[in-house]
């Protein structure tokens, strides 16, 4: 049990990727604080992880709504967490948006909209939850960036949003390193999730026959890459960016879909 006895906040982890991180740490011990905007949504996910384990464990599992682009709602959100569970020991920052348009299109609330959930978001999260990771003896920042921070037709606010991530991810891993506070980053490729569902079937299988591995990847995929990056074995990784993608020619592949859609 790589995470027994240790404190996870997984944002955006009522559904999808987020859901699949949170699962997998619960599953190897972790006590996980399950975020979403929406609590009906959280309580139903808290269930759901709750009973992936024979033995229960209702115990390790709290569920809180914060919305991670409100910079008050995200201080008192770790304020929460301080007082009710004491500590903090992996923060995974996956909450993410879309609004995609190609850029003459865009507006200007689609582009603030995705920059203040996926940038900053990561940035408040990072900033109010650092005071209570720098004291445990196993800090762990893992961010959530994408294939896309290289660039991707009708996503210049995505794009922008996750390579800003990188950014964010290789200079906190630097000034949190005489912290012990690891800080990386994990790159998803084509995930099947509800938002690539939504994607027409046509432009799907496109997408899929770029991938040397023959397949979308799994939001268990993802969680098995964060894992190992929140864990004791990648104590001496920080400031790295972890790619998830079969193998996928992602700037060709994204693009060569994008515009057949």
């Amino acid at each position: 049990m790589r995470f027994e006895d240790r404190v996870c906040v997984v944002t955006g982890s009522a559904r999808g990727i987020g859901k699949a991180i949170a699962l997998r740490l619960f599953g190897e011990g972790a006590t996980v604080v399950v975020s979403d905007l929406n609590q009906e949504d959280v309580d139903r996910a808290c269930r759901e992880i709750v009973d992936s384990v024979p033995s229960g464990g209702e115990d390790r599992v709290v569920g809180l709504t914060c919305n991670v682009a409100d910079a008050e709602a995200v201080k008192a959100f770790f304020g929460s967490i301080k007082e009710r569970i004491g500590r903090l020991d992996i923060l995974i920052n996956n909450a993410g948006i879309t609004r995609d348009n190609l850029f003459s299109r865009m507006t200007v609330e689609q582009w603030t909209s995705v920059i203040d959930v996926n940038l900053n978001g990561t940035f408040l999260c990072c900033r109010y939850a650092f005071p209570l990771l720098r004291k445990s003896p196993h800090g762990r920042i893992v961010n959530m960036t994408s294939v896309a921070a290289g660039g991707n037709i009708g996503q210049a606010n995505y794009s922008a949003s996750k390579a800003g991530v990188i950014g964010l991810t290789k200079t906190l891993a630097i000034e949190f390193a005489r912290y012990d506070v690891t800080v990386n980053a994990v790159a998803p490729g084509f995930i099947d999730t509800e938002m690539t569902r939504a994607v027409p079937e046509k432009a799907r299988q496109h997408w899929i026959e770029k991938i040397p591995a023959g397949r979308a990847g799994t939001g268990e995929d993802i969680a098995a890459a964060v894992a190992f990056l929140a864990s004791d074995d990648a104590s001496y990784i920080t400031g790295e960016v972890m790619e998830v993608h079969g193998g996928m020619n992602a700037p060709e592949s994204i693009a060569t879909t994008v515009s057949r859609i």
